[in-house]
């Protein structure tokens, strides 16, 4: 079967996420002044999605990304390193909860980056940028299902070894993770299923849940009856969502503990640790900035993660690698009472970063380094450089 043609192109670079979070605000106005004169003809609009979705102005950085698709879709991230590898990243349109946000990990690394966009409802690409190895950035979602089964029926054409096979990433849908992830010694993650709006689940209360397609608590919520089920579906109307058995994962202090691991190559690496004192655990909310406390043992669980954690779990987390068979997946996960790994999600689409403030957070560069080291080693290793 003859593989697809890949071009040499060299679009305009544009500035990623973490270059923008580094920005002084007269630099990000130059910037913005700079791309309203750019002469490439998505650039602009690309670079103007990436300011609103830095200022969480969500509808603005859907419309600026929409019209920069509209002229192309095909783009560089801009890196002043000399690069050493070329890595072609699939996305498909949306944001960070939509796609991998990979430019947390490749930031600083001398990686030259380059997102191709597909479009639903659009033939595939005829050729492909020039590049040696490729990630799917699509992540998990009814939304994308459409664009994963257009990459997967092109996977025996593909000219470059592929990270995350597009046939991969349905297993991080929350029912279908807990159907591989269910029978591995060590592991345990609440009974999911998949409901419509109005049907009842077949687990016991308490249970949460939420609709599909939705992430960071959006619409979250625990029931303890049918009744208050009845009362949430006519207040979060939606197509489908996913119930979860209620599990008990409080502390003996009375706090909640939530890491975030990433398997980099069946490998996992610490990302953080949220502690909070209820049970919809985000970092974000968790009050971790305001505590010297909660900093301190995340602290003392990140750099001591290697021989104490990630030990203990060793069996258990290389399993799950093996059956999502994702070659970089995230996983929410803490210790239950019980001394099992308990796995609230997993799949590629978690952030992970170094971008907190090294002031309130010293500890974390180093740690987070280790996890970006092994991505830009896995990109190599399976490019054959």
């Amino acid at each position: 079967m003859e593989l697809i043609p890949v071009a040499d192109s060299a679009p305009t670079p544009v500035h990623a996420l973490p270059a923008l979070m580094r920005m002084t605000p007269p630099e990000l106005q130059a910037l913005i002044a700079e791309a309203h004169q750019a002469s490439h003809a998505g650039q602009p609009y690309i670079q103007m999605a990436s300011v609103f979705m830095l200022n969480n102005q969500h509808e603005a950085a859907m419309q600026m990304q929409a019209r920069a698709l509209q002229h192309q879709r095909h783009y560089r991230i801009a890196n002043p390193r000399t690069p050493t590898l070329r890595l072609l990243v699939i996305m498909g349109p949306g944001n960070m909860q939509d796609n991998t946000p990979i430019e947390f990990v490749l930031d600083g690394s001398d990686v030259q980056t380059d997102i191709l966009f597909l479009l639903p409802g659009e033939a595939f690409p005829d050729t492909l940028p020039q590049h040696d190895v490729t990630f799917v950035a699509l992540g998990e979602s009814d939304k994308n299902a459409p664009l994963l089964a257009l990459l997967a029926d092109q996977m025996q054409r593909w000219p470059t070894p592929v990270i995350n096979p597009p046939q991969a990433i349905p297993n991080g849908a929350r029912d279908t993770c807990y159907a591989l992830l269910q029978s591995i010694p060590g592991v345990r993650m609440a009974k999911t299923q998949r409901l419509q709006a109005g049907e009842m689940p077949e687990m016991d209360y308490p249970i949460t849940i939420r609709p599909v397609d939705t992430q960071g608590g959006e619409g979250l919520q625990r029931i303890s009856s049918a009744a208050e089920l009845a009362d949430y579906y006519a207040a979060q109307p939606a197509l489908a969502y996913y119930a979860a058995q209620y599990v008990n994962y409080q502390s003996a202090d009375g706090l909640y503990r939530k890491l975030r691991v990433v398997l980099i190559d069946g490998t996992p690496y610490i990302c953080h640790m949220a502690i909070a004192s209820h049970w919809m655990v985000h970092y974000l909310s968790a009050g971790m900035a305001e505590s010297a406390a909660k900093r301190q043992e995340e602290q003392r669980m990140m750099e001591g993660f290697e021989h104490d954690f990630a030990l203990r779990f060793r069996a258990p987390l290389q399993a799950i690698a093996r059956a999502l068979q994702l070659d970089y997946v995230t996983i929410d996960c803490t210790e239950d009472q019980d001394g099992c790994l308990l796995v609230f999600e997993a799949d590629s689409r978690g952030i992970i970063h170094a971008a907190d403030p090294v002031h309130i957070y010293p500890y974390k560069p180093a740690v987070m380094q280790k996890a970006f080291t092994a991505f830009t080693t896995l990109l190599r290793k399976r490019a054959g450089a």
